[in-house]
Parts: structure tokens; C-alpha cells; sequence
């Protein structure tokens, strides 16, 4: 089987994945009464303003958090969690580096690539 047909049968795979979860809730849909699916919604409108405002709670929190630590230039480690200070990744314009190599062939030893890595993603 080549990458094409393994990658058509990857989506059919995730796809099966899809229609059982659907599957799946619609059998819980099916015993649920028209009573406990009110309450369960009721419970949804409840809590839906507490998640709404620890949300924002954390949002506001994680943005002060970074700004100090950026500012610090250093890692803070809590109790539980931590800010991982990095520094800024340093690029190069590999067009204008690669012109400067034709005149200047020593700086190609310190260049280094990688190893190729790939991700799965959806198309569309």
C-alpha cells in the first residue's frame, strides 16, 4: 500500500471514529427522557456563567504570568505549575544567507538542518 492509500485509509479510520461517537450519543439520546434532558440543560445554564468567569479568570491570570515572566527573562516554578521562560528563536533569512554562502563557502559549516518530521492534518 503506498502513502496515498494509506493516508485514504487513515481518513476512513477517523472517520469510523466520527460515526461512533455519533452512534454513541445518539443511544444515549435514546434513553434519556424528555424530563432528565431538560434537567441536564438546566445543569448546562447553571454552570455555564462559573465556566464562563473562571475562564476569563485564567485567561487574565496566564496573560499577567507571562508578562512577568518576559519581563524577568526567567522561569517561575509554582506548587503545580510553571512559566517556561524562552527566548526568542533566532532565524535567518536563508535567500540572503545562502546569496552571502556563494561568496563566502566557509560559513556553510555552520549550518545545520534538522530531521524532517511530518504532521497529519485535515484537508479543508
Amino acid at each position: 500500500m503506498d502513502v496515498i492509500q494509506k493516508l485514504d485509509q487513515l481518513a476512513e479510520f477517523m472517520s469510523q471514529r466520527d460515526l461512533v461517537g455519533i452512534h454513541k450519543q445518539e443511544a444515549v439520546d435514546a434513553v434519556l427522557t424528555p424530563e432528565i434532558k431538560a434537567k441536564l440543560a438546566d445543569i448546562e445554564t447553571e454552570f455555564a456563567a462559573q465556566s464562563v468567569a473562571v475562564n476569563e479568570n485564567i485567561d487574565a491570570l496566564t496573560a499577567e504570568i507571562k508578562n512577568a515572566v518576559i519581563g524577568s527573562g526567567a522561569t517561575a516554578k509554582g506548587a503545580y505549575i510553571q512559566a517556561v521562560y524562552q527566548g526568542g528563536r533566532e532565524t535567518v533569512d536563508m535567500k540572503l544567507f545562502k546569496g552571502y554562502a556563494v561568496a563566502h563557502p566557509e560559513v556553510m559549516r555552520f549550518f545545520k538542518i534538522g530531521e524532517p518530521f511530518v504532521t497529519i492534518r485535515k484537508i479543508g
